[in-house]
């Protein structure tokens, strides 16, 4: 196997100031204090990192770290009290809920897009031709109507949210050639797709731009509005998990997520809010 990078997400942000345009909100953490841990999935980024930086300038008391690992690091670390919300692109399992005393909070719908280097011309395959792509069976573009090269698969490690949708919803549960390389979050994903002009790999709706070029599954693009309107059906929910139920600093996090300025920063990050 390979890996294609080995990236560290941890974002840091100690900043102080005032957003009154977004006070109504951001009122929560009036007068409080502390520092909060997030870690879990890496299509939650985005939306963790605004949210953080927008509450960190309101009140200069909090301290909120981020870092990423995967929706499987995300559940095991916060049900062994290393982080206070792990994060998840998939429902944690009743074995995980179980044995964490989880609760959860799904605050957005994500897809999960196919994607290759826009520099390739194969834009359209089937599930059948996706199945034998990550299996390893077509290995070749030239046999699904691409230049005369190689395939590299690209794929995430078992840890991840993303991964484990793709392959069950795309892949049917099928293998994934022992071949393939291995990326650690959706940004270094979509690094990897860019820079190889013979790549396939996936990465979550949001993170889909002019870096890369999505793929059509069975006629339908992975889109946004493909994915909110039902069409495009390899999505998933995107889950921040707290050990039992969260307070102080932890609530007021999660209050902020579902409240109307949270839900239009997960919008503007490319995910479809619950509320």
């Amino acid at each position: 196997m390979k890996r294609a990078s080995c990236l560290a997400w941890i974002f840091v942000f100690m900043m102080a100031g005032n957003l009154s345009a977004f006070a109504g909100n951001l009122d929560l953490f009036e007068g409080m204090k502390g520092t909060l841990r997030i870690a879990g999935g890496t299509a939650h980024i985005p939306v963790m990192k605004e949210a953080a930086k927008r509450i960190m300038t309101f009140n200069g008391d909090i301290q909120i770290i981020i870092a990423g690992g995967g929706s499987g690091v995300g559940i095991k670390q916060v049900g062994e009290g290393l982080v206070d919300i792990g994060n998840s692109g998939r429902k944690p399992t009743d074995k995980e809920i179980n044995k964490y005393q989880l609760k959860m909070f799904k605050w957005a719908i994500d897809g999960v897009g196919v994607v290759v280097n826009p520099g390739n011309k194969v834009k359209a395959l089937s599930k059948a031709q996706l199945i034998d792509i990550f299996s390893g069976k077509i290995n070749n573009w030239k046999s699904i109507g691409g230049v005369d090269k190689p395939i590299n698969v690209y794929t995430r490690d078992k840890a991840s949210g993303t991964r484990a949708v793709f392959w069950k919803k795309a892949l049917d549960k099928g293998e994934i050639t022992a071949k393939a390389n291995f990326v650690v979050s959706n940004g270094a994903m979509k690094s990897a797709i860019s820079s190889d002009p013979y790549a396939i790999g996936y990465v979550s709706v949001g993170y889909i731009d002019e870096s890369v070029a999505p793929v059509a599954l069975g006629g339908v693009v992975p889109t946004l509005e493909n994915v909110k309107q039902g069409k495009y059906q390899i999505a998933r929910g995107l889950y921040s998990n707290t050990k039992g139920e969260p307070s102080g600093l932890t609530k007021k996090f999660i209050d902020f997520i579902f409240s109307p300025e949270g839900q239009k920063i997960a919008s503007e990050k490319g995910f479809i809010p619950v509320q």
